[in-house]
């Protein structure tokens, strides 16, 4: 036991648990705290609003695998963290959120700056700490550190702002250190016999092969069932692009090879993965999951387990374990599919070269919607417009070897979806199921942070652009360099198409129209702008951002002026055409 004050044991805490790095904007509530940041070795980036530290702390995790650290001052500081803490839920993401609270004297006498803020994280939060007492701050940091990793999700820390005074005698708890294992025995036996026994297995990576740092356990089971590989929704980078098993994402915008391949497979091996619903609904018109097939569920939260998708065997455990483990049963048995290894692979590498052409021919949409928005195009804006699909292939084409990439929400941030692919894991990072705009940009300059040695490059449409572009200023305050593409197409395409082909295009809130430019803007905020309405200049923009950014440490936007084409809608499953049946309204059919 040690003589400290509550904010020297807070601090203490912080460092047992490996904290370098905290994002947020400084207040009086945590002041005593923040004072002794520095000498403890740990750097606040002050930001320009606390959503984009939150996001920042979810991008810092997502790379580094510890836990991201997100402060701010008590009531609207911290009330500006809720959307991103729930981007980080979803996202399965360890980040603490530290909550300064009011004073517990002033607590329920609606004070300056008074909220109570417990409830505003608990749907998005696996953890709530309440420092009740100061001789408890220790444990209870401690605990929502632990509790971050091991319920693989966001935690809260509140503590009244004069709990961080006083004396007391402390010791600073050892970080948890926590094994999931892999699996019951009786399940990995069983599922071990399906594989055994199946003649087109296929193997769905997700993200738990992402967090576990498993991808090389998921490539050994791969090579030995000799299968194609589907990556689950939005974790791109959980299976090596380049290798010839890997297929592509499923889910919207995602791979038609992956999801030919998965409608013909008689057993699925979901490692890592909840199997979410918006990962596994139709797309490209294809209803591909195959309802048939015998489902394999491997996931570390045995809630998940049978949750959206019926399953014939649940294993509860850590994705490389439970890998592991079905390679040590299976390594001594003859499988069926043996006999088909290379007929398969030649199946697999047709789908992939049919859908990678398809994609090089799929220069434009081709809706009559579309073709009418190209068509004007060139006569609304200076210079040729591009199409977004040319774009994003042009880009791909660019990507240097270890980029970091993190997509907005937004129509052409969609498309992308069939375009990003990866060698490495904790590689791209998007809001998975809360689907929120302002993402992409604090959520890189924290994935940059956590690897300042990695390429980071981060899309986002004009609408959603707008609402995070001030983290520029974050970025070249604090020598955080990333490179960022603008789609600049006037609209907010997802909802636009819904309107489009739902509501008569009667467009209503839909336009983004302006004079913004905003490489400009980037300009004026101290980063490198360009703007680019040549296709044969995407590419190259790009090299030279990522240039500047790694060798000279400047942030770049990149300004694409694309044409206002748009994908298939986002909730295609959850639209029909309207009905009307007031007089007035008769003709909004």
């Amino acid at each position: 036991m040690t003589r400290m004050t509550p904010s020297e044991a807070f601090v203490e805490t912080l460092v047992a648990h490996g904290v370098t790095t905290a994002f947020g904007i400084m207040g009086s509530a945590f002041m005593d705290a923040m004072d002794i940041f520095a000498p403890a070795g740990i750097e606040l980036v002050p930001v320009v609003h606390e959503q984009g530290a939150a996001h920042m702390a979810d991008g810092y995790a997502r790379v580094s695998g510890r836990q991201g650290v997100v402060i701010g001052q008590n009531g609207p500081g911290i009330s500006n963290c809720v959307t991103a803490i729930a981007a980080a839920f979803w996202a399965h993401s360890p980040v603490v959120i530290i909550t300064p609270q009011t004073g517990t004297m002033g607590i329920g006498l609606g004070g300056f700056q008074e909220a109570n803020q417990l409830p505003m994280f608990e749907e998005f939060t696996k953890y709530q700490g309440h420092v009740n007492n100061e001789r408890r701050m220790a444990e209870l940091t401690s605990r929502c550190f632990d509790r971050a990793l091991s319920e693989m999700g966001p935690t809260q820390l509140n503590i009244p702002r004069d709990r961080f005074y006083g004396d007391i005698d402390v010791e600073i708890p050892k970080p948890a250190q926590f094994g999931r294992g892999a699996g019951s025995a009786a399940a990995l036996d069983e599922a071990a016999d399906l594989i055994a026994n199946a003649t087109n297995p296929v193997l769905l990576s997700g993200g738990g092969v992402v967090q576990g740092d498993a991808m090389a356990e998921c490539v050994a089971l791969a090579e030995r069932l000799g299968c194609p590989v589907v990556n689950s929704y939005l974790h791109n980078d959980s299976f090596p692009a380049s290798h010839p098993q890997w297929t592509g994402p499923l889910g919207y915008q995602g791979s038609k090879a992956a999801m030919r391949l998965i409608s013909e497979a008689d057993v699925v091996i979901a490692l890592g993965t909840r199997l979410g619903p918006f990962g596994t609904l139709p797309q490209h018109d294809m209803d591909y999951w195959p309802a048939d097939a015998k489902i394999i569920q491997i996931d570390a939260d045995n809630k998940m387990l049978g949750l959206v998708k019926p399953i014939s065997v649940g294993i509860h455990g850590d994705a490389g374990e439970a890998a592991v483990a079905l390679l040590e049963r299976l390594a001594d048995r003859e499988l069926v599919c043996d006999g088909t290894t290379a007929e398969r692979a030649e199946k697999t590498a047709a789908a992939k070269k049919l859908w990678e052409d398809e994609l090089d021919a799929w220069i434009h949409e081709t809706d009559e919607w579309s073709i009418e928005a190209i068509d004007t195009a060139a006569n609304d804006w200076p210079g040729d417009w591009l199409h977004p699909r040319q774009v994003l292939r042009e880009l791909e084409k660019a990507m240097p070897a270890r980029v970091m990439v993190s997509t907005d929400i937004g129509n052409i941030n969609s498309v992308a979806n069939s375009y990003l692919r990866f060698e490495e894991p904790r590689s791209f990072f998007a809001a998975m199921s809360w689907g929120n705009c302002g993402y992409a940009l604090p959520t890189i300059i924290g994935a940059k942070k956590a690897a300042p040695e990695r390429p980071a490059v981060s899309y986002a449409g004009d609408g959603a652009w707008a609402m995070s572009m001030t983290e520029v200023m974050t970025a070249v305050r604090h020598n955080i360099p990333v490179t960022c593409v603008v789609f600049h197409n006037r609209q907010w395409g997802a909802e636009k198409k819904n309107q489009v082909d739902f509501y008569g295009r009667r467009f209503v809130a839909g336009e983004l129209d302006g004079d913004e430019n905003y490489a400009e803007i980037a300009k004026a905020m101290g980063a490198e702008g360009i703007r680019v309405d040549k296709i044969d200049n995407v590419g190259a923009a790009l090299t030279d951002a990522i240039a500047a950014q790694m060798n000279d440490g400047k942030t770049t936007v990149i300004e694409v002026m694309c044409t206002q084409e748009l994908g298939d809608p986002f909730r295609k499953d959850a639209l029909s055409t309207p009905v009307r049946h007031l007089p007035q309204y008769k003709d909004f059919v």
